[in-house]
């Protein structure tokens, strides 16, 4: 059994981006917090809204003392020096995390252990969150690496430019994996293809605007050695049945966009419709409202929708389809 340090403010949404990329039988138990049944660690890397997972030790109330007791029960089966980390998860507990990590540190060094903070054997780490304490040996971690990859920061910028945590999210939700195709038939200024090619997929792109396709290419440029991005239609692919391994896109945005409602319906349901015929595997389809509707008619299943605030006058609305 695992515990998962997840990131963000939507668990749900974290949950289901580590079941689809590197966990199994996740579990939401406590705000910030998770247990999965089988981690694949060295797929947490690649996670967006995972921080941590850990080695399930022991579960207790959320005290300190709780704690101690529970982890002087336990069968530890290690040795050699150790670092303690304690965290009150999306400060829900109140807990004093430095007491914590001193008085689970001194059952440890009753239990045999040398303290070593720099470069410890093993590391324990404490999660406090809701009405409990989840107790575990590290084991992965996520590379916290979004911040070099800002929009703002890249070669071409246009307003809207999604943000690399969430493509980041939105990749590993479609399934994608060393190997993989995964198709953006939207792909604008190139985000989510970025991110697909840093966790080894092969990144296609297209897109209406020639504009678009260049600016595109130059940020691919920047971050990855083999992509490919070509303009065309995205109801209209210039591709075979079957030729892509999962598909994300962000669909224009009403509000913003220069389509008219009823074309962008059209386009939407055309891209999805497409996305179907080409794709062996998942889509995964943003907007700012609902096209649940078109995505069934288009022949896919609804496998996941989540609602995620922007701002008070935008949610992003996320579909992931089977």
């Amino acid at each position: 059994m695992y515990c998962l340090e997840l990131a963000g403010e939507d668990d749900a949404f974290a949950a289901a981006e580590a079941r689809a990329a590197a966990a199994d039988g996740v579990e939401r138990v406590a705000p910030g917090v998770a247990l999965a049944a089988d981690v694949a660690l060295e797929r947490v890397s690649v996670l967006a809204y995972t921080r941590h997972a850990d080695v399930l030790l022991a579960r207790a109330d959320a005290s300190v003392a709780a704690a101690a007791d529970a982890l002087a029960d336990c069968a530890l089966e290690r040795s050699g020096s150790v670092a303690v980390r304690a965290r009150d998860v999306r400060n829900t507990t109140g807990v004093d995390t430095q007491r914590a990590e001193r008085e689970l540190g001194t059952v440890l060094v009753e239990r045999g252990f040398t303290v070593d903070l720099d470069d410890p054997d093993h590391e324990l780490r404490a999660l406090f969150g809701g009405q409990e304490c989840f107790l575990g040996w590290h084991a992965a971690a996520s590379v916290r690496d979004y911040g070099e990859r800002k929009p703002t920061d890249r070669p071409f910028f246009q307003p809207g430019s999604m943000d690399p945590l969430l493509a980041r999210a939105l990749c590993n939700l479609a399934g994608a994996r060393a190997g993989d195709t995964l198709l953006d038939p939207m792909c604008g200024t190139g985000g989510v293809l970025i991110e697909a090619g840093l966790v080894g997929a092969h990144a296609l792109g297209n897109d209406a605007q020639e504009k678009m396709v260049r600016g595109a290419s130059e940020n691919l440029d920047a971050f990855l050695d083999d992509y490919d991005v070509v303009r065309g239609d995205a109801t209209r692919l210039g591709l075979s049945a079957d030729a892509v391994d999962c598909v994300v896109f962000d669909a224009p945005y009403g509000r913003q966009s220069k389509i008219e409602t009823h074309g962008l319906a059209d386009l939407v349901a055309g891209a999805l419709a497409e996305a179907r015929r080409v794709a062996t595997g998942r889509c995964v389809l943003v907007a700012d409202r609902d096209w649940r509707d078109a995505a069934r008619d288009a022949g896919w299943r609804v496998d996941e929708r989540f609602v995620r605030r922007v701002h008070r006058s935008l949610d992003r609305h996320v579909l992931v389809l089977e």
